[in-house]
């Protein structure tokens, strides 16, 4: 199997080209330099001369709240970028796997969001964008996986555990807010169910985060901590007196039950995962 990755300076097309190439898979990984998505003919000339027979596609603006204020550049890369990969797709055939987000629902309420729920009101630029890129697959293809996952982290770029293990480097006490739910979701992870995904033909819309449990960003910076180790009094606050950008959901508590449904194996508990990571991160920082 050959496939294509997009954004794989990134922190999840990485992983993913490393999990392919560990099952034997040849992973053709490409980047803005490589790929450009708002172009239509360079997506249309890269992928044709690829030979793939699938697409996984990573690359995306995430930079949450400076879309608000660059709202067509923003769109240009997370849904016409994704229209162009669609169409490509469509014509040659190939299956693709699109990564989308909690934002495109609107954050209210305590249960969880089902992979089937009704998309309404997305909070934010990034998210409205995200879901018509979500909309311009489920248009073009019949062969595709949707999947949205939340509170992303892995060793290849900024995350938000890098930067409270920054921060914990020079204060001995942080605010974070706890009125925002859902599960963190490391790369390493995911890229395994990604690859798992291409294996098998179960196509549709899913959810998919690490298990353990709903937490705030409060209870996750405090476990950051305690497992590092180091001594970091956290308070929490409310999203109203830590005002950002562009608005975040309160609720991202994601139902993954579908997965188990079609037969994936669901990833592992977060506090493993967080484990798992600083192990990971301690290594290539001494390198």
């Amino acid at each position: 199997m050959r496939v294509l990755v997009t954004g794989v300076k990134g922190q999840l097309g990485h992983d993913v080209m490393n999990e392919l190439a560990l099952r034997g898979y040849e992973g053709v990984g490409v980047d803005v330099e490589e790929m450009d998505i708002t172009d239509e003919e360079a997506v249309d000339r890269v992928i044709r001369q690829s030979k793939v027979d699938q697409v996984v596609h990573c690359a995306a603006w995430t930079a949450v709240d400076a879309a608000e204020d660059q709202e067509e550049l923003c769109r240009k890369v997370n849904a016409l970028g994704t229209e162009h990969i669609a169409r490509v797709c469509r014509e040659l055939e190939l299956p693709m796997i699109y990564l989308s987000t909690d934002y495109v629902f609107d954050g209210q309420g305590e249960r969880p969001w089902e992979p089937d729920d009704p998309v309404v009101k997305p909070l934010n630029v990034y998210g409205q964008t995200k879901y018509e890129g979500e909309q311009a697959v489920q248009k073009y293809l019949d062969k595709y996986y949707i999947v949205r996952i939340a509170w992303v982290f892995g060793l290849n770029g900024k995350n938000f555990i890098k930067t409270m293990l920054n921060l914990g480097k020079t204060h001995d006490t942080l605010t974070v807010v706890d009125d925002q739910i859902g599960t963190p979701t490391y790369t390493y992870d995911l890229a395994r169910l990604l690859v798992d995904m291409l294996e098998k033909q179960e196509y549709g819309i899913y959810h998919a985060t690490n298990e353990g449990g709903y937490i705030s960003w409060y209870d996750f910076a405090k476990e950051i901590f305690r497992q590092a180790g180091m001594d970091v009094t956290v308070k929490p606050v409310t999203s109203a007196e830590y005002p950002a950008k562009a608005k975040r959901p309160f609720n991202s508590r994601l139902e993954k039950k579908k997965l188990t449904e079609h037969g994936f194996k669901r990833l592992p508990d977060w506090q493993d995962a967080l484990s798992h990571y600083l192990k990971e991160l301690e290594k290539k920082n001494e390198k």
